[in-house]
């Protein structure tokens, strides 16, 4: 299967930039750290995106692997997030992760929160 495909059939994708970025914040975390990537209540559009590291996954994550980097997404929270990539931004107006999400209908101007 072409990487293009896999993709494609990921329902959450990862960037190349993302995967870089997470690499190297879980390089200076315990050996087996992963990203946890999750949905909540609460910011200012009524839901917001968090980012956790952790060394265990649950039966049900949907795990992301790229490039050295390891995303996992719980399934409550893909069900917000299906479709969308998460990204890394460096440009003059600071560093972040960014989701970009087909199922938000409003975001707010920081990025992390969201309106499905």
């Amino acid at each position: 299967m072409s990487t293009d495909t896999l993709e494609a059939a990921t329902p959450v994708t990862l960037s190349a930039r993302a995967a870089r970025r997470v690499a190297k914040i879980l390089s200076g975390e315990a050996p087996g750290a992963m990203l946890r990537v999750s949905v909540e209540g609460g910011g200012c559009s009524g839901l917001q995106y968090k980012y956790d590291v952790v060394t265990a996954r649950e039966d049900d994550d949907l795990v992301i692997e790229r490039d050295g980097a390891t995303v996992l997404v719980d399934s409550v929270s893909l069900q917000y997030m299906e479709g969308s990539e998460i990204d890394f931004i460096d440009d003059l107006m600071g560093q972040s992760f960014q989701i970009r999400n087909p199922n938000a209908v409003a975001g707010c101007g920081c990025g992390t929160s969201f309106t499905i």
